[in-house]
């Protein structure tokens, strides 16, 4: 077909960001760093969650969900890049690629939705504070949590089937440091216009919906603050939720550019840097961003620490 090569492939070869060779190493020790610390960062948010019960509360449920949803999402991608800047020739099969597309845009609808749950519980919290508890409470919370996985793991199984059956046949080498979906049909030896119509319809679905179920959500909570009498009582509430803003701004800002548009219009190099931000960024910055601006958070985190100088201090008493 269009004069390729018919041999079956059965391995791709990750390029990355072999373009600027002098920049890999450095390239490697910031994004080596961005995703230790990240790892860090959202176990750390974990574990605080989990042992300290006064954040047993759906704010905290969904923010532990988020972590531990970033700690996988940016697992399935960054070793690979990690790797093409250390390496000329970083290989996945085929089958291996297929199974990182999926895991990589299931993680990623997770988020969308997970970040809508978390809007609409501020918007519960802000505009309906008197019905929080019936409207919000530990079942409901666990519900929207469970929700947003399913839904998340669900929404791109058809495309990823679909990919599963493509016919590869040469060139091998994708312009890519992950299995995206773009770089994927610009390999394949079979006709994809089906599995492109559908992967976008379901990216744009899914990425759209989420994301103005959120700006609804804050709208109203807008809305609200402005109705608030006191300015105190204003730059409080304002404040609860500017750290949520922020993650979903930088999240939906950068996969709106990356995957709400006609799949013609991809630009490889530009996608290549679009995907850094969302891949690497974004996982290291919510944690810093909710744990840096939530007293809660930073509460229960000096309280984790006196309690390690304590047990430390004893042990060597006894010793």
């Amino acid at each position: 077909m269009d004069g390729r090569n018919q041999t079956a492939v059965t391995e791709f070869i990750f390029l990355g960001f072999s373009g600027v060779p002098s920049l890999q190493l450095t390239l490697f020790v910031l994004f080596l760093m961005t995703y230790l610390l990240s790892l860090m960062a959202n176990t750390l948010i974990i574990f605080i969650v989990l042992t300290d019960s006064t954040l047993q509360t759906p704010m905290y449920i969904f923010l532990g969900n988020l972590s531990f949803l970033e700690i996988w999402y940016t697992t399935a991608t960054v070793p690979k890049l990690l790797a093409t800047c250390l390496s000329q020739l970083v290989t996945i099969s085929v089958f291996g690629c297929v199974t990182q597309y999926y895991f990589f845009f299931s993680m990623g609808a997770t988020e969308c939705i997970l970040l809508a749950a978390m809007a609409y519980d501020r918007y519960v919290a802000v505009c309906s504070p008197l019905h929080y508890a019936r409207l919000m409470s530990l079942q409901i919370c666990l519900r929207f949590s469970v929700g947003s996985w399913i839904g998340g793991f669900t929404a791109p199984l058809l495309p990823t089937i679909l990919i599963s059956r493509l016919h590869f046949c040469g060139p091998q080498k994708i312009n890519h440091f992950f299995c995206d979906s773009d770089p994927i049909f610009k390999l394949s030896c079979s006709d994809t216009f089906l599995v492109e119509a559908l992967g976008y319809t379901c990216s744009s679905v899914v990425i759209l919906s989420s994301f103005l179920l959120t700006m609804s959500s804050y709208g109203n909570i807008v809305v609200t603050i402005v109705r608030l009498s006191s300015r105190e009582a204003r730059k409080k509430t304002f404040s609860t939720c500017t750290a949520h803003f922020t993650v979903v701004t930088i999240y939906y800002g950068t996969i709106i550019f990356a995957y709400v548009r006609p799949p013609a219009k991809y630009n490889f190099t530009i996608g290549k840097v679009v995907s850094v931000f969302y891949c690497v960024v974004t996982p290291l910055v919510n944690p810093l961003i909710y744990t840096l601006r939530n007293k809660d958070v930073k509460k229960a985190f000096r309280k984790v620490l006196a309690q390690k100088r304590f047990v430390l201090a004893r042990n060597k008493q006894e010793f």
